[in-house]
């Protein structure tokens, strides 16, 4: 390799460390919660304060999934998503499944950018 085609690289890198991290969401733990029926949510994230609060933004049944059960998406929103990222924190987060199109499911949660996390929820 020349010189020439590597100079590119250094400021690549340089940037890397200077610019700050990009915002995510990101999950801990997850599951079901037979006795409540209700999604239980650990979720990790970076900001000024604890107070962020979350909420699911459901998407339609998808009949047609592999394993013979139906599959919905679900978005978490975090209502604080341009809070600078200063000190890390967790919240752990209970979700009633009202708003679940369809049971039983394969219901997979997303998070902002590319975070997500599939878990079965019974009838």
């Amino acid at each position: 390799m020349t010189t020439h085609s590597l100079s590119w690289l250094m400021p690549a890198a340089l940037a890397c460390f200077i610019m700050p991290a990009a915002h995510a969401d990101n999950f801990g733990r997850i599951y079901y919660d037979k006795s409540t029926d209700r999604l239980v949510v650990t979720m990790l994230y970076r900001g000024t304060n604890p107070d962020h609060k979350f909420s699911l933004k459901w998407g339609e049944c998808q009949t047609l999934q592999s394993g013979n059960l139906p599959g919905v998406t679900v978005e978490v929103l975090d209502d604080q998503f341009e809070d600078v990222e200063q000190q890390d924190f967790k919240t752990t987060q209970r979700f009633s499944l009202e708003g679940l199109p369809c049971r039983p499911a394969r219901v997979t949660l997303r998070t902002a950018p590319r975070f997500f996390r599939t878990l079965t929820i019974p009838k």
